[in-house]
């Protein structure tokens, strides 16, 4: 062991009359181990924040969709199907039909209350809906009945919440008509005949509801049925556009311009991010907060280490005069203090990737700390344990710590031997 290092160990970890590292050395380990495993934690969450939500997002709707302007309908070509899966990044592939209706349904055991809101209906392939229902059906059953007279229905938690909806139940679907004339209705001069006969009036089954954790514009505003049973009553052969998944989401603007351009006009498609562009803008934003903590806590780890360096010095003064006067450079005594630095910030920082990982692994566990879903999409503080994050931190931690560490080991290796031992 090299002299420098051997007495810097000596100095941080003397041992003391109660068996124990001076009180200041403690001071300073527990305040880097603090600061390291804050800054862990700091990325963990927000990292496995953003994650949660986006992986909820994406698995709530296609990576991408392709559509015709005014989301116009338009007949489903097999044609086109075959062009979008053809291409090298796309997984899969397929058609949906969407309209908007007021869902009506009757409240409470007795039936004499009605209650209603305006849904969308998005009806899906069966691939697409077994898929779907078997991430996140909560009750009732993914198999539906060919031969139902009333369309089937799977609605959203908050929705069945708030109509009172139950599996097995029978609502009202209100629809506008089939062509454009029925929107025009509302604001025409048009009598209520005219009014009543536009409407699509259709009834339909409960026989599911499904839970992805997406409150307010999701679970409680879309209703998944099959594809065939709604072009069957509202529109046949016509879909609303296709639905596609890709393997690279780093190439999914481009993977949309390539598929677009194969389709020709009108077709133009869009991105899960593009739709949902507020959400995702929101976590960037809560992103964008994390630089701003890591500032802080790095300058009141770097405020902490060069203030115990400091106390060490005046601490150690006659030490470091009687080394001086042993024929020791300052050049290392200024080393010794680096080392002692060293020795410091490597306890911390194991002590504090220790307690950020216990902390982790505890709240994955137990899930101490909860969120009300309705505003963040998920139940519980999401953790991401990445390795990658505690290298990153504890090398930035002991950049630093030796960084600012050098003023301090430059002021002990100035003091003259006869001040030193004077003092």
């Amino acid at each position: 062991m090299k002299p420098q290092l051997y007495i810097a160990r000596r100095f941080a970890f003397k041992q003391r009359s109660a068996s124990r590292p001076t009180f200041i050395i403690m001071v300073a380990v527990i305040g880097i181990a603090v600061g390291t495993a804050a800054l862990i934690l700091t990325l963990s969450i927000v990292k496995g924040f953003a994650g949660s939500v986006e992986q909820k997002l994406i698995s709530f709707s296609a990576h991408l969709q392709i559509r015709y302007p005014d989301d116009r309908l338009f007949q489903e070509r097999r044609q086109d199907l075959l062009r979008i899966t053809q291409h090298p990044d796309v997984t899969s592939a397929a058609p949906f039909l969407e309209k908007s209706f007021v869902l009506r349904s009757r409240r409470g055991s007795t039936g004499d209350t009605y209650g209603s809101k305006p849904v969308v209906v998005k009806g899906v392939t069966p691939e697409q809906r077994t898929i779907f229902l078997t991430r996140f059906l909560k009750e009732g059953s993914p198999a539906m009945t060919a031969e139902s007279e009333a369309i089937e229905l799977y609605a959203g938690e908050p929705l069945a919440e708030h109509l009172g909806l139950t599996v097995g139940q029978k609502v009202m679907l209100v629809g506008l008509g089939r062509d454009s004339t029925g929107a025009r209705l509302i604001t025409g001069n048009k009598s209520v005949v005219d009014l009543l006969s536009s409407l699509d009036l259709e009834i339909g089954v409960i026989r599911g509801i499904y839970d992805t954790g997406l409150q307010e514009g999701f679970d409680d505003f879309v209703v998944i049925t099959d594809l065939k049973q709604m072009q069957a009553r509202f529109n046949p052969l016509m879909i609303s556009g296709y639905d596609a998944n890709v393997e690279h989401f780093n190439k999914l603007p481009d993977t949309v311009k390539e598929i677009v351009a194969t389709l020709g006009l009108p077709f133009y498609g869009y991105t899960v991010f593009q739709r949902y562009s507020n959400l995702f803008e929101w976590l960037k934003l809560q992103k964008n907060i994390m630089p701003m903590l890591i500032v802080t806590i790095t300058i009141v780890a770097v405020f902490n280490i060069i203030s115990t360096l400091l106390v060490l010095i005046i601490e150690k003064t006659r030490e470091i005069g009687m080394l001086s006067a042993l024929g020791l450079e300052p050049a290392k005594i200024s080393r010794l203090f680096m080392s002692q630095a060293f020795l410091i910030a490597l306890s911390g920082i194991a002590a504090g990737n220790i307690l950020a990982l216990s902390l982790s692994l505890f709240e994955l566990r137990f899930h101490l700390i909860t969120l009300p879903e309705k505003s963040y999409f998920i139940k519980y503080v999401p953790l991401l344990i990445d390795p990658f994050d505690y290298a990153a931190v504890s090398i930035a931690v002991m950049i630093l710590t030796l960084l600012f560490a050098f003023i301090p080991a430059r002021i002990a290796a100035s003091l003259k031997p006869g001040t030193a031992l004077s003092t």
